[in-house]
């Protein structure tokens, strides 16, 4: 894969995730980065990249396919009314968000082999709770881990 072939990869691959989350409808807002001030009121959804590493198990001789980790994260306002409906949204629109990643393995976008659901190349899909202080206000956040093959990323020559 040439580099320019890669650029276009992990954009296009960063793309597609940001896309079905906007096409939810779920979100007043979804970044393809990590937001460097604090998400408003309603509930905001930020994409970026935790880590891209060689999947040795999935490579072959003549290329070496990459595992891209993508952080896919949802903020609440943690001073939301009503309380009680804090985690039910949160959690609902994260299982939602992550059902549909599943549903479409590859995302549709070249390059992309799958998503990694089953943790196959050592890191599994899944869905952490926490909290978050931003700009003096803390938020409520399910972070989707979603770790994708992206095949033949780096050829391999002699």
């Amino acid at each position: 894969m040439t580099t320019a072939l890669q650029n276009e990869v992990m954009g296009d691959t960063i793309d597609s995730v940001v896309s079905v989350a906007q096409a939810l409808g779920l979100f007043a807002k979804v970044n393809g980065h990590e937001p460097k001030a604090a998400p408003g009121t309603r509930m905001t959804c930020a994409v970026w990249v935790q880590s891209l590493y060689p999947a040795p198990a999935q490579s072959g001789l003549s290329a070496t396919t990459g595992r891209l980790v993508l952080n896919v994260r949802i903020y609440q306002n943690f001073r939301s009314e009503p309380e009680d409906s804090i985690d039910p949204d949160v959690t609902r629109a994260a299982s939602l968000l992550m059902g549909v990643y599943l549903s479409d393995l590859d995302l549709d976008t070249p390059g992309v082999w799958t998503i990694d659901p089953h943790g196959m190349a050592g890191i599994q899909a899944g869905i952490e709770a926490g909290y978050l202080e931003q700009d003096g206000a803390m938020f409520r956040t399910l972070t989707l881990t979603l770790p994708l093959l992206i095949a033949d990323l780096w050829p391999q020559t002699n």
